[in-house]
Parts: C-alpha cells; structure tokens; sequence
C-alpha cells in the first residue's frame, strides 16, 4: 500500500441494503466479498475483502435477519452507500484512548466487542468509537484485536488499496485530532467532508467514496 496509514486496519463501508451493496462491490472489484459475521449488539452483518497487508474492507449493513434496526455507523439512516470512516489497530487500547484524550481528541470509550464467523468462531476484540463518528467518520476508531485472529489472515479475497485521502471544510481541526491518535491521512480543503479510497482489483482502478 502506498500512500496509507501503515496501522489501517480497515476501510468501513456502509451500505443501506446488505446483500445489493456487497453485489455492487463485488461487481466493482472484481472480487466477491466473503462473509465476516453478525453482530448481535448492533444488528448489523458483515462482508470482507483485503486490501494487502494486514488491512481489509468491511462492508457493513443492517443483518437482515435483526429484529431491530442497526445502531452502528449511522446505518439506521444511510440511504446510500458509503465510505463512513475507517479504523486503526492499537496493541494497547486503554494507553491509546488515554493518549489521545490527552492531546485534545475523546475517541470513545474502549467496550468489548465480538462476532462469529460463517464456520463459528467466536471473534472478540475491544474498540473505542463515537457515534457518529468524529469528523464526519475522517478520524479513525481505535481497534485492539488482542489475541484474537485477524480478518485479513482468514484468506480473504485481495485487492490493492493504492491510496486513501479525504477533504473537509476546515482541514486543520481534522489535523489536530488525526494527530492526537497518531496517524496520517492525506487532508485537503473542499466544501463536503469526504474519505476516499483508491482501490485496484481485476476490474481496474476504482474508488469508493
């Protein structure tokens, strides 16, 4: 990857109907999506794609199985796809919320988290997140995955994430708490807040916004 946060860990990409958007993806890569899991907590479900290294694209919408809308990612009122914001892998999740508290930024408070996978595996892992997301989803969530698998090590089909940018109104606020967590995104000036990622795959160079 160039051009990229080397402590990504992955690209969200909400979509309001699971099953059309990982469709639509799979149609824009090249590559089909592979399940990830549910989230019972959140009525969400995901789908996985790598982008090289130890980093993925989770492509996430209501489970259509929940019996209650989704309380993740502004899901419950997405009416298009979208990158909503990205995440960034810590060792030591409790030191990295205190760090960035200290420089100015709340990334949230660190909460256990899990799924199981397609084959059972229960997956447990801790983040810290706000919803909604700070900046507009342009600062990153903390993840610490612990001793648990990585997605990215499951097989995962691949693409080649080339670059990931973003634009904003007032770029130097989003500097300042980029800088907090300790990471780096390349940030320019427009009137709409907007993550993008360059992506490569069979089907060519795409982004997804």
């Amino acid at each position: 990857m160039t051009n990229v946060e080397p402590r990504l860990d992955h690209l969200v990409y909400g979509v309001p109907d699971l099953l059309a958007g990982v469709r639509a993806v799979a149609d824009l890569l090249g590559v089909d999506p592979v399940p990830g899991g549910r989230h019972p907590d959140n009525g969400t479900q995901n789908y996985l794609v790598g982008l090289g290294g130890r980093a993925y694209l989770e492509v996430i919408g209501p489970d259509p199985t929940a019996t209650r809308p989704p309380t993740a990612f502004g899901l419950a009122t997405l009416t298009v796809p979208r990158l909503v914001t990205w995440a960034v892998r810590t060792p030591d999740l409790d030191q990295a919320v205190s760090d960035a508290r200290g420089a100015g930024h709340d990334p949230g408070e660190p909460r256990p988290m899990s799924r199981r996978t397609p084959d059972g595996q229960l997956l447990e892992w801790r983040l810290a997140k706000r919803e909604p997301s700070p900046r507009d989803g342009l600062v990153p969530f903390l993840i610490d995955w612990g001793s648990a698998p990585h997605p990215a090590d499951s097989g995962l089909p691949q693409v080649r994430l080339l670059a990931l940018r973003a634009e904003h109104p007032d770029p130097e606020s989003v500097r300042a708490d980029l800088r907090a967590v300790g990471v780096h995104l390349e940030l320019t000036r427009a009137d709409a807040p907007t993550l993008r990622a360059e992506i490569e795959g069979p089907g060519g160079r795409v982004e997804l916004r």
